[in-house]
């Protein structure tokens, strides 16, 4: 197994970079190892992350007591990440993240079909999303550029894609996730990462996850049908409980969401310039004193709690890191990213990418221990 190491002088960041293992392309039957890269900063923050599937697949840090615990679901080698069980832990999503209804949609007075793979509707780039791929990787002091060439046609998309994303940590415990795309022809790309998080530590589940404390800087939802496709119509979070602009403990409301038993929503972001970040979401579980916030230039993200990983009763079983098993509800997802099927409404956000233009998605997770 090759491994190398290296430190950022100046922030005091370790880096190294060594192997998880072979993946092999079920399509072109090529194997490619799968490269592995780790972050720890002087305040004991450890980040990894891997190449299939742009994947995060750990973060530790301590809490008040000092303990240090791995927050994020995840497992412990490529064959996990394979697992069909697999709800896209850590991974990077794409070409489009979230839903397109009906799995189609229309640029410049062509209709593109693609694939449905939940349901009637796509689900996060289709059968053989970005989250199954094993990425190119290129290190830039302690930052590390993956990238995918999505090619024209992939699950019916149209045009060649380029995309590339980043990852950093620096001492001031913000880890910075940059995405980036090109293309050949007009297309729909919207990216974002799948990370689950429990501050507690990632197999602790749902009843240290229901203490965590939640803030959104949102003042609307997308309204969403029973497929959770939006409808186009924009929903004011006063009054309902979807008002988590003020902070609410989740446990008070996560069972008390009309037709869905968790969150799986996304918020409209209060922002200024989509070119700036903005505060988005702030997560803080008390006993252990850890605290995570969100920021992005995107206008939206989706808040999810873990609806559809097994219950404890399912004959279906998901065994995480260190074969602990993980259920319903024992984690939560911020995922920043355009609104859901915003090519398909008129009133939502540009989602069509040009060539010429670029992609630019920028997101910030900052730790902290109160």
């Amino acid at each position: 197994m090759n491994s190398s190491r290296n430190c950022d002088s100046d922030s005091g960041v370790e880096f190294e970079e060594d192997g998880f293992g072979v993946f092999t392309d079920k399509r072109t039957g090529v194997t490619s190892p799968v490269r592995r890269f780790t972050w720890k900063n002087r305040n004991n923050v450890n980040v990894q992350v891997v190449t299939y599937g742009a994947t995060i697949t750990s973060i530790k840090l301590p809490g008040v007591d000092g303990k240090i615990d791995d927050i994020v679901m995840g497992f412990d080698n490529v064959d996990g990440y394979l697992n069909p069980l697999n709800p896209y832990f850590g991974a990077t999503v794409g070409r489009v993240a979230n839903r397109i209804g009906l799995a189609r949609f229309t640029i410049e007075g062509h209709t593109y079909q693609v694939t449905a793979n939940s349901g009637r509707h796509t689900l996060h780039g289709g059968l053989r999303g970005f989250d199954k791929v094993n990425w190119n990787h290129h290190v830039e002091g302690t930052k590390v550029v993956l990238s995918y060439l999505s090619m024209d046609g992939d699950e019916g998309f149209p045009g060649d894609v380029v995309a590339n994303v980043s990852f950093d940590l620096t001492d001031d415990n913000e880890f910075l996730v940059d995405f980036k795309a090109t293309c050949t022809k007009p297309t729909y790309v919207n990216l974002t990462n799948h990370s689950y998080f429990n501050l507690a530590g990632h197999g602790k589940g749902a009843d240290e996850l229901y203490k965590h404390v939640v803030t959104i800087n949102s003042d609307r939802t997308t309204e969403v049908d029973c497929d959770s496709i939006p409808t186009g119509k924009l929903l004011p979070v006063a009054g309902t409980v979807f008002d988590l602009r003020v902070p609410k403990v989740l446990g008070d409301v996560i069972h008390k969401i009309p037709g869905y038993d968790g969150f799986d929503h996304n918020f409209c972001i209060n922002k200024g310039s989509k070119q700036e970040n903005t505060f988005a979401a702030k997560v803080f579980h008390p006993p252990s004193g850890r605290a995570m916030e969100v920021y992005t230039n995107q206008p939206g993200v989706q808040f999810y709690c873990s609806n559809f990983i097994p219950e404890k009763n399912s004959v279906d079983k998901l065994n995480g890191k260190d074969g602990v098993p993980y259920y319903k509800h024992g984690a939560l997802c911020l995922e920043t990213q355009n609104w859901p099927d915003a090519i398909n409404h008129k009133n939502f956000p540009p989602a069509v990418l040009n060539p010429g233009e670029q992609y630019h998605h920028t997101v910030v997770y900052k730790f902290f221990v109160n």
